[in-house]
């Protein structure tokens, strides 16, 4: 699957250090996640409602 011209978001709570960056992007019904840091490196993409539940589970630790 060709990413270069998926649209990485950058999460609000990442800080402005450049420390634990989390990006997410929605790529084809998924969601797309990664580490900002290591923008060609793996990602994970799980499907929208996994992505909605680990958010909120998140949020809520």
């Amino acid at each position: 699957m060709k990413m270069s011209c998926t649209a990485w978001r950058k999460s609000t709570h990442s800080g402005g250090q450049g420390s634990a960056c989390v990006e997410v992007a929605s790529v084809v019904g998924m969601t797309g996640i990664r580490d900002s840091k290591d923008p060609n490196g793996p990602l994970l993409l799980v499907g929208r409602e996994s992505a909605r539940m680990l958010s909120e589970r998140i949020k809520n630790s």
